[in-house]
């Protein structure tokens, strides 16, 4: 048995070694990651301007406005888009080479368990996801904003509207209707609103037109017909012009196909309280992406623990094998995610528990990936 000078000497040692490790490892981990991601941004960008170039031309888009309006705009969305993925690719690269030259070996050999070995995997994965997060829900919305603005200009107006047979509910139970409808002068014909109480009408108004007044903030309905039901009781009113506020603007007749990406972590929040408060069923969409930006992180610190315990293992096949595996496991989870957020969006699963079974089945298959891992 050593004296008191010479634990203490090892356990210096020890400390030493660990931190050299980690940091041998978080800087391959990171390192890996964006070298491999600036080369897939690179490819990418290529690829979209030899797409793009003709409605560049066409426009006569400025090349500062191409490159800061719309590239820098451009390159988050698809970094925090490829995020998970280049994560994944990266574990599986450097840990397979270091499995290959043994050093994993060397490392479990001298003296340092498994579970220790994963805390530089963790620490990367955590900085990716935190980087993941404020990309999906502060930076991106931004820079999308931008991009589309871009895009409205010079390529193509990302709004669509309908101006025909609109239906909308605009409270729980109320709804309104509008054979047609016109955003440049905002007035409609044919308008009806109805009102439902335990699944009985109580109100009904049909108007030939109906004008948005500007500068007074409200709606002017012409040649209305009013009826009021009740169980003993009905009234009929008729009128020429009748003035009434309604939780309804013409913006809200222009649907934006890509609203959700311009919508930051606090706005979409508040915009699902206000659909909710509608009863707009179309909330099931917004509170899909909204849990997703918070549970979608966490692929990234999942797939790290599953390529480290897939790759960790020194095979004859090596990273071609490793590779092939991890990648089937991963596309396996991405197909998974979007196939749960399907059956959030147009099922019955809540939104809450599909954006995360994901998350929480391929959680265990890590587990089981890590406890089969060689220690």
């Amino acid at each position: 048995m050593g004296t008191p000078t010479q634990e203490y000497e090892l356990s210096i040692d020890g400390d030493l070694l660990m931190r050299t490790i980690d940091r041998y490892i978080i800087q391959k981990f990171l390192g890996t990651f964006f070298f491999t991601l600036m080369l897939l941004i690179f490819i990418v960008v290529i690829f979209d301007i030899s797409e793009k170039i003709d409605d560049f031309l066409h426009s006569h888009a400025p090349l500062s406005a191409i490159i800061v309006d719309y590239y820098f705009n451009f390159i988050p969305y698809f970094i925090n888009l490829f995020s998970y993925l280049l994560t994944f690719i990266a574990v599986i690269f450097f840990t397979s080479r270091m499995a290959g030259n043994s050093e994993i070996i060397a490392i479990l050999a001298s003296g340092i368990s498994f579970r220790r070995l994963l805390f530089p995997y963790i620490l990367s994965a955590f900085i990716l996801g935190l980087i993941s997060f404020l990309l999906a829900n502060f930076i991106i919305p931004y820079t999308n904003q931008k991009m589309f603005n871009f895009e409205k200009k010079y390529i193509h107006d990302p709004k669509e509207f309908n101006d025909m047979n609109i239906h909308r509910q605009i409270s729980p139970g109320t709804f309104i209707y509008l054979e047609n409808f016109n955003i440049k002068t905002s007035n409609g014909w044919k308008f009806s609103i109805e009102k439902f109480e335990n699944r009985e009408m109580v109100f009904k108004l049909r108007a030939e037109r109906i004008d948005w007044d500007s500068i007074r903030q409200h709606w002017i309905i012409s040649n209305y017909y009013e009826r009021k039901l009740s169980r003993d009781h009905e009234s009929i009113i008729k009128g020429v012009k009748l003035d009434t506020l309604l939780p309804l603007v013409p913006a809200d007749f222009t649907e934006d196909v890509e609203e959700v990406k311009i919508m930051n972590y606090f706005v979409l929040n508040q915009h699902i309280r206000k659909k909710e408060l509608r009863g707009d069923p179309d909330v099931l969409k917004f509170k899909v992406k909204g849990y997703s930006r918070i549970s979608d992180p966490f692929a990234t610190l999942i797939l790290t623990l599953i390529g480290v315990a897939v790759s960790s293992r020194k095979v004859r096949g090596g990273i071609g094998y490793h590779l092939g595996f991890g990648l089937a496991l991963t596309f396996l989870y991405i197909l998974f995610m979007q196939i749960s957020t399907v059956f959030a969006t147009f099922g019955n699963l809540p939104p809450l528990i599909a954006v995360w079974i994901p998350n929480i089945l391929f959680g265990i298959i890590a587990g089981i990936l890590l406890r089969l891992a060689p220690k």
